[in-house]
């Protein structure tokens, strides 16, 4: 093919791509412009949520904690990736730290707020007996992704096994603690339902815990799948969760009355 055929061919390929990229951006801006500014604006906000969403979900958490037993106490270290101590933390329901502890069959439960007089250490006295336990740290680092995760320990070295995956289904969602009588009653069990957790108090009124009415904590059957669950506002005990997969979990409703804190543990199946 002689010279000015190929150079003739090039030159009408550039024109013809041109021509498409061109009419390709006149149609985007044609449909931009024929939406609403609250259109627009609500795909940017949809986009710019779902980039978060990936980036919080990532199953990548920039604290990690871990926890030793020395001479009674139970000592919550947070470090970044780096190994760097954390310890620019929000307050969380009037606290910097919420550890829950639960022996491996979830029998035990122990709702603790450890104290720091250094960068990154938390520590608390327990009276927990010698067995095997799992602990969640639940803290809000400032700029910094965390996500709960179990962490398995030991008190004692002559310890009694726990069984675990031991739960039995309650076929009462009835409970008493501290002379009170408590009622779950859920609105839905179950999965990926919007549920409300409604408690029955008898006509008793709680007093105000942490910040709030109460406070609810969720675990699965294995002790893996943390959820802390805050009640709504209004002055009645309802509280709002999902359950993302069917099981057993284990729910303990803690309340205070009279100065003190009662807990109360339902087993319930989600299907």
């Amino acid at each position: 093919m002689k010279k000015w055929a190929i150079t003739a061919l090039v030159y009408l390929l550039v024109v013809v791509g041109g021509y498409y990229v061109y009419a390709s951006f006149v149609e985007t801006e044609s449909h931009n412009e024929s939406k609403s500014p609250h259109e627009q604006e609500a795909e940017s906000s949809h986009g710019q949520e779902h980039e978060e969403n990936d980036e919080n979900h990532d199953g990548i958490s920039e604290v990690i904690p871990t926890l030793q037993v020395e001479n009674g106490e139970l000592i919550i270290t947070l470090t970044d990736l780096a190994g760097n101590p954390v310890s620019d933390l929000e307050v969380n329901h009037e606290k910097l730290l919420h550890l829950i502890v639960v022996s491996t069959d979830l029998k035990e439960y122990k709702h603790l707020h450890p104290q720091t007089n250094e960068p990154g250490v938390f520590k608390v006295a327990h009276s927990l007996q010698a067995g095997e336990y799992k602990a969640f740290v639940d803290i809000k680092p400032t700029g910094k992704t965390y996500e709960v995760a179990p962490i398995s320990f030991m008190v004692g070295e002559n310890h009694n096994e726990h069984e675990e995956d031991s739960l039995t289904v309650d076929t009462e969602l009835t409970k008493e603690a501290g002379g009170r009588t408590v009622k779950l009653l859920p609105s839905s069990l179950k999965v990926k339902e919007d549920i409300q957790l409604t408690f029955d108090l008898s006509g008793d009124t709680p007093e105000q815990y942490l910040g709030a009415l109460g406070h609810v904590v969720i675990l699965d059957q294995k002790g893996e799948n943390y959820i802390h669950v805050h009640p709504l506002e209004g002055n009645e005990p309802v509280f709002a969760t999902k359950f993302t997969e069917p099981g057993v979990y284990k729910i303990w409703a803690e309340f205070k009355f009279s100065g003190q804190v009662f807990v109360y543990p339902y087993v319930v199946e989600i299907k």
